[in-house]
């Protein structure tokens, strides 16, 4: 009887419904498969490219403040960024089932409370605000403050959370490496994982635009006027520096999809780019930057002082097109062409023969040809769009026919040049002439069908993408490869 009363008599005590436990949920790499500090800073390199230098001024009053300065002078458009869809379908259902969701970040409160904001779904956003940096350990001291130890749930990313995980009922980890997934499946409670392949070779490929790096062919072309194709040093000198200028166009690349993000977001074709669509992060393409930059000086080093510092030059006329003047009419085509012709100058320095004049002045007005076929494109496909409001960077839909015109009278005027610069050569120095006249008959046909397929709307877009998967094109490129041959 005494066993019975005081089963009948004893408290039951009801363990916590998991219903009540609130969800704290991290930004950077989980809520968004991006960076927003990066984010910010790209913003704020592409607007007011000028005010990048005050960063360190910003930064030495401190981490929080640097966030709010950055916030007030860049804020990334919340709607486009490239939200977890997978994830947030989950909190919306966890949401529905009574739990509160709480966006706990070290982000700075004003870019926190815009993206709780768009989604409508944190009941409470916790946040940098210009004093206190929320992140790290002073996160897992504030929620433990707030909802005690083991009385919130917590979504997160990296080692950085690891604090916050340990003082958790549960761990979510959302796209977590494998080394860290190993770890804390043995060291925290997991609840849920959500789980990303990581990028594969492809899509850095892709990312990186290999398919692009054809481009780079114009270094050998100082090789095949010099009539030293078929010299092994020259080849080799030639071979480095094409993987030279591939290796800082691929950075130039990554550069100018960080610094288009917004933009390419909301674009039809664009927004499939490896970048645009999240299918690799901001975080490892700002890692990969420096890398590729490193590698392509260090190609330029080991062969001469004066490739390094021409290809230097080529980079920082690429980084300075990304941030100002691709936004400058014109200009920003002026600049492309000058990048292709410093490729040009590059292969001459790297085989160490002389560069004629016509034939630099034939590639910036050839390129430059091809850079306003590029721009008229992106018009056509704008104006299919938007009608007249369209706009292609800083052009306007009813520039259209006007750039048609330059880039056309560009085209020829550079192959007459190009005609100049065979004439200039003469019989002793260049024993085939008559065989160059068929590369400028093949190039005055190409220049001719390249608009032509413009003006129909079979070009979208980039035209050497266009050429590679193009019929015509191939047979030109096939007869100027056995033309080239020939005369190497």
């Amino acid at each position: 009887m005494t066993g019975e009363a005081d089963q009948i008599g004893a408290v039951v005590v009801t363990p916590p419904v998991a219903v009540s436990v609130p969800i704290a949920v991290d930004l950077d790499e989980t809520l968004i498969s991006t960076d927003s500090l990066l984010e910010s800073l790209f913003v704020l390199a592409k607007r007011k490219p000028l005010e990048l230098l005050r960063l360190p001024a910003w930064l030495a009053q401190g981490r929080a403040r640097f966030k709010h300065l950055l916030a007030e002078a860049a804020m990334p458009d919340v709607h486009t960024l490239p939200y977890d869809r997978e994830f947030v379908a989950w909190l919306r259902t966890e949401k529905q089932n009574g739990r509160s969701l709480i966006l706990v970040t070290g982000a700075d409160a004003a870019l926190a409370n815009n993206v709780a904001a768009e989604l409508g779904l944190f009941d409470r956003v916790i946040a940098s605000d210009g004093t206190t940096n929320l992140s790290g350990d002073g996160k897992r001291q504030r929620l433990v403050a707030e909802f005690g130890e083991k009385g919130f749930d917590y979504a997160g990313h990296g080692r950085c959370d690891r604090p916050i995980w340990r003082a958790a009922r549960k761990s979510i980890l959302v796209r977590p490496s494998p080394g860290l997934l190993k770890t804390e499946v043995k060291l925290s409670d997991v609840d849920r994982i959500f789980d990303d392949s990581p990028p594969s070779l492809d899509i850095y490929l892709h990312a990186i635009r290999v398919h692009h790096w054809t481009k780079n062919a114009l270094v050998f072309v100082p090789t095949i006027a010099a009539q030293q194709l078929y010299s092994i040093a020259s080849l080799a000198h030639g071979c480095l520096t094409f993987l030279a200028f591939s290796l800082a166009a691929s950075c130039i690349y990554l550069l100018n999809d960080l610094t288009d993000l917004p933009d390419d977001r909301l674009h039809p074709q664009k927004s499939q780019r490896m970048l645009a669509s999240g299918q690799l992060s901001a975080v490892r393409a700002v890692a990969l930057i420096p890398a590729l930059l490193l590698a392509a000086l260090a190609l330029g080093l080991i062969q001469s002082w004066s490739l390094l510092a021409i290809l230097g030059l080529y980079w920082g006329l690429m980084t300075l097109y990304c941030l100002k003047l691709r936004a400058i009419a014109v200009v920003d085509a002026l600049a492309v062409a000058f990048g292709y012709s410093l490729r040009v100058t590059g292969g001459a320095v790297a085989v160490g023969v002389p560069l004629s004049i016509w034939l630099v002045m034939f590639c910036i007005l050839f390129f430059f040809s091809l850079t306003l076929l590029k721009r008229y494109a992106e018009l056509i496909t704008m104006h299919s769009l938007m009608g007249a409001a369209g706009q292609a960077r800083a052009y306007l839909v009813q520039d259209r026919h006007r750039i048609a015109l330059f880039g056309c009278a560009s085209g020829y005027v550079a192959l007459l040049v190009f005609g100049f610069y065979i004439v200039d050569l003469n019989d002793e120095r260049y024993s085939r002439l008559a065989l160059l006249w068929i590369i400028w008959a093949l190039l005055l046909y190409w220049v001719t069908y390249l608009w032509l397929m413009a003006g129909r709307k079979k070009i979208i877009g980039d035209p050497v993408a266009f050429a590679l998967r193009d019929r015509v094109t191939r047979i030109v490129g096939l007869l100027a490869l056995v033309t080239v041959l020939v005369v190497g």
